[in-house]
């Protein structure tokens, strides 16, 4: 899988190149020696062919120079006060990986094949200092052959990935989106291997968290108010007149969904963790509406697909699909004029599964869904009379109780940003007193009449409302107590 270096730092490293490098100072200096300065001035500023022979002919002299050895240390190690010399070094050093294939090869083999370049990492907390960023790239390039080279992972390399995937975490939080675009195609290069996937996924609020920020961002929604996402947010028409919601290219937006992408690859470990604590599906079914290229549309569906085929995933991701009205959507989308045979492939393999869920399930079996993620929104059964009237007895009564302790759950928090949950919870104890007036009892030793009853004085006049009426179907029955 290969993609287009990033443009802010292709123009970074052309920069440092055509910088001139005071290289007989720095070997009076005793920053390197004639031998390193030897061993440069062979590959630099020359024909790419004529680099490669010069490296395959003497490829131990250049693991030497870039990670240290029998002849000296590493100049990254010696010339670690000199910035001028470092960005160079770092530059020259992707180069001759990008060039010489073999000599990635040739650096694992080294007994600390990445411990010159690391500490470069946390080389300055300023921005705007580029020797991290290009230590980050010549890891990133290092690492990525590891996990071609071989399967199994080592403490070293797991060590490494770590603090690199610290360091890329800072970029995708930083306003500037060609830092965020550098970062996501680094992730996307590392997580090649399951071992690389799940050292991402066991730092996903530091990695994972921010590019669910940026994908929000994209859909015109934040993380703590999902409504838009429920109801549907921007049309695909404004979404391609307006470019991506958030100021969020469609370059950056497709280098994020891939990395969800590949990250989906381990649907049994983050499925349910992306849905409870990102609400992925809400969020990727926005993201589908608003989809402007086939390319966005054919990765959020692969990646749901991945998600859903999980069998550890269905029973607590499908309901929630269904919630938030992917199947209607799907359908949808089978009137577009698509054309990718993939896409088209992946379509094709949730609808079906969709609906063979959706076919099989009652609306009691939505609300229970609902309630057992911990979140309202107003899906139909809310509102719809005949459900109460046919299911309140069994919300109450279903799996000892499961149900008004979920619900009762919920009610405990506070809700600060999305009120309108309370202003649900509590429509929906009303229903549930009205139909089946003779259980409130079970629902006092919750507490939640006493929930309702501090409800009643809320800021959100929704709220008020809502607890207002629950409180009055309770006080219809206060007499036959």
């Amino acid at each position: 899988m290969s993609l287009d270096p990033p443009t802010y730092l292709s123009s970074l490293q052309n920069n440092i190149r055509a910088r001139p490098i005071p290289w007989e100072g720095a070997v009076r200096a005793g920053t390197i020696t004639d031998n390193d300065l030897k061993t440069i001035k062979a590959v630099d500023k020359v024909r790419k062919e004529q680099r490669k022979q010069t490296v395959e002919n003497d490829i131990e002299s250049y693991q030497s120079l870039i990670l240290g050895g029998d002849k000296g240390k590493s100049v990254l190690e010696s010339a670690s006060k000199r910035a001028d010399v470092i960005q160079y070094m770092l530059v020259l050093t992707g180069d001759l990986i990008n060039d010489v294939p073999s000599l990635a090869s040739k650096l694992l083999e080294h007994p600390e094949p990445y411990k010159p370049i690391v500490p470069y990492l946390s080389h300055s907390t300023n921005p705007e200092d580029p020797i991290p960023l290009l230590a980050s790239s010549v890891l990133t390039s290092i690492l990525s052959t590891a996990q071609t080279q071989s399967p199994k992972s080592t403490p070293m390399t797991d060590e490494a990935l770590t603090k690199l995937y610290k360091y890329l975490s800072t970029l995708t939080t930083s306003q500037d989106s060609g830092l965020q675009d550098i970062a996501v195609q680094e992730y996307s290069s590392l997580l090649r291997s399951k071992k690389a996937r799940e050292i991402f996924w066991s730092q996903r609020e530091e990695t994972v968290s921010p590019l669910l920020d940026i994908l929000r961002a994209a859909a015109g929604a934040s993380k703590d108010s999902d409504s838009t996402l429920f109801n549907g947010g921007s049309s695909i028409r404004s979404a391609l007149e307006a470019g991506i919601s958030g100021g969020v290219g469609l370059q950056l937006l497709y280098h994020v969904l891939l990395t969800i992408w590949q990250l989906s690859f381990e649907a049994s470990l983050v499925g349910k963790g992306l849905e409870k604590e990102q609400e992925l599906i809400a969020l990727y079914t926005q993201l589908l509406r608003q989809s402007p290229k086939e390319k966005t549309t054919r990765i959020l569906l692969s990646t749901l697909l991945n998600l859903f085929s999980s069998p550890i995933n269905k029973s607590t991701l499908l309901p929630i699909a269904t919630t938030a009205r992917l199947p209607a959507l799907l359908s949808n989308l089978k009137g577009r004029h698509l054309t990718d045979p993939d896409l088209l492939d992946d379509l094709k393999a949730l609808t079906e599964m969709l609906d063979e869920y959706t076919s099989s399930q009652t609306t009691f079996d939505e609300y229970a869904a609902e309630l057992s993620k911990g979140k309202l929104r107003w899906s139909p059964p809310h509102r719809d009379a005949n459900f109460w009237h046919e299911n309140a007895r069994r919300i109450l009564d279903d799996d000892g109780g499961a149900l008004p302790k979920a619900l009762a759950e919920i009610m405990g928090k506070s809700w600060d940003d999305e009120k309108q949950v309370l202003a649900i919870a509590c429509n929906d104890v009303g229903w549930l007193v009205k139909e089946a007036p003779d259980k409130r009892q079970g629902l006092e030793k919750l507490g939640i009449k006493g929930r309702v009853m501090e409800l009643m004085t809320d800021a959100d006049e929704t709220v008020r409302w809502e607890s207002l009426r629950a409180v009055g179907e309770w006080m219809r029955y206060s007499f036959d107590d």
